[in-house]
């Protein structure tokens, strides 16, 4: 069928609903409180005053999701509200080719408004339509920093000074440093790329310094380290066993996806926890790594998966499989992302962590309402929906550009010059 074809009533309401509230706008807003682009998705309803927001920020290429927006738009734009299964269901299977991080990005945040939306209309807040809690607060999770051991254990102590007790650690090396941390001021200068990141080295540093951060933090924090997809499976269990004694909470995606494939025979010898997913563009391919015991931890983007209804039904499937959640949440998250992680780690058994991350005030001011780490804990709201809202004129203050990303990633090289796994 052609688009010439296609008539209103292709795209009505398949059923009669029981009332007449209709989705009549949905559209993408882009900002950069922090530099960073975030994209959200407002769904605006027939019922004066009720809308709905999600996060689909996909950084590195917002112009894409912007984009296919505008194909959506008239598959969901006349349909009730309430159906969000069957929205979901029309907007994947008409694009065809699925499973992307664009279309998944756009399905997140159009999944993500219309809970907001359905909590708004029951009036409570989103967690309690998956069932209510079974915890008060989700324990988070975040990232220390610094070019020598030193100065990433006074990070460190900063955060747990704050109230985290389970902290990411990251130092710097020669060339480009590592991912999470800067230099540490020399280069290789034997090297075609004297700017360039060494696997020898990074194997060698990152024992030393969960070494020295026992040593000065003692046993009362959990360590957590992300070696970035950069390793093999044969120097990913080399890493594991030489963290064994310092207890790691867990160590964060050590393959690229390319060979997620090899992550079973990784985790079967590896001592220490694996939580890998922060890469996986569909809910289907993070199934994967949970139903092949390929994790202990599944740690994806919500926004790149499909949302919330993903990321509920991939919890569901971890606490059958034995595996804990800790979803993947740094500043290329808006506060409706975080809402939707947080309503899942309150409502489901299958809990391990939660990332964080601290907003700048301009965040603040965009997004009015969000949840914020308070003494290690993120707490749901209890307002309707997702209890947020966006400043639109404030929005437009922080105009997105293109990611920085792109940079940062093309000068990631080894020694010899040849490109890596950023």
């Amino acid at each position: 069928m052609s688009d010439l074809d296609v008539t209103p009533a292709t795209f009505a309401q398949p059923w009669v609903p029981r009332d007449d509230v209709r989705i009549t706008d949905v559209r993408a807003i882009v900002t950069a409180p922090e530099g960073i682009p975030l994209v959200v998705i407002r769904i605006d309803t027939s019922d004066d005053g009720l809308y709905g927001l999600g996060c689909a920020t996909f950084t590195q290429r917002w112009k894409a999701v912007v984009g296919y927006l505008e194909h959506v738009r008239r598959l969901v734009v006349g349909r009730y509200p309430g159906d969000i299964e069957d929205l979901l269901r029309v907007i994947r299977f008409t694009g065809y080719w699925r499973e992307g991080p664009v279309g998944n990005n756009v399905l997140s945040g159009i999944d993500m408004a219309l809970w907001d939306i359905a909590g708004k209309r029951a009036g409570a807040p989103v967690y309690e339509l998956l069932g209510g809690r079974v915890r008060a607060a989700a324990d988070t999770y975040l990232h220390a920093e610094g070019a020598t051991p030193e100065q990433t254990a006074e990070h460190a102590r900063e955060l747990m000074d704050a109230g985290l007790r389970h902290v990411r650690i990251h130092t710097g090396q020669p060339g480009i440093g590592h991912y999470g941390a800067p230099p540490s001021g020399d280069e290789y200068t034997w090297a075609k790329t004297p700017t360039g990141w060494s696997v020898d080295e990074y194997l060698r540093r990152t024992p030393a310094l969960f070494a020295r951060m026992r040593e000065l933090l003692g046993e009362e924090v959990e360590l957590l380290h992300d070696a970035h997809s950069r390793l093999t499976p044969k120097t990913a269990v080399m890493l594991a066993r030489s963290l064994e004694e310092f207890r790691p909470f867990f160590l964060e995606d050590v393959l690229a996806p390319e060979f997620w494939d090899r992550l079973p025979e990784v985790r079967a010898a590896s001592p220490v926890p694996l939580a890998v997913g922060e890469l996986a563009t569909s809910a289907t391919e993070a199934a994967r790594l949970v139903r092949s015991h390929a994790v202990d931890f599944i740690r994806c983007h919500l926004s790149d998966i499909g949302g919330l209804s993903a990321g509920r039904r991939l919890a569901v499937l971890a606490e059958f499989e034995g595996v804990k959640t800790a979803w993947h949440s740094p500043g290329d998250a808006s506060p409706f992302a975080v809402a939707a992680a947080v309503a899942l780690d309150v409502s489901s058994p299958a809990f391990g962590i939660q990332e964080g991350h601290v907003y700048n005030e301009a965040t603040h001011e965009v997004f009015p309402g969000m949840i914020d780490i308070v003494d290690g804990w993120l707490t749901p709201n209890d307002a309707p929906g997702w209890g947020i809202d966006l400043d639109e004129r404030a929005a437009a203050r922080f105009p997105a550009g293109l990611s920085g990303h792109d940079g940062w990633a093309a000068g990631v090289r080894a020694p010899d010059g040849g490109l890596l796994a950023p």
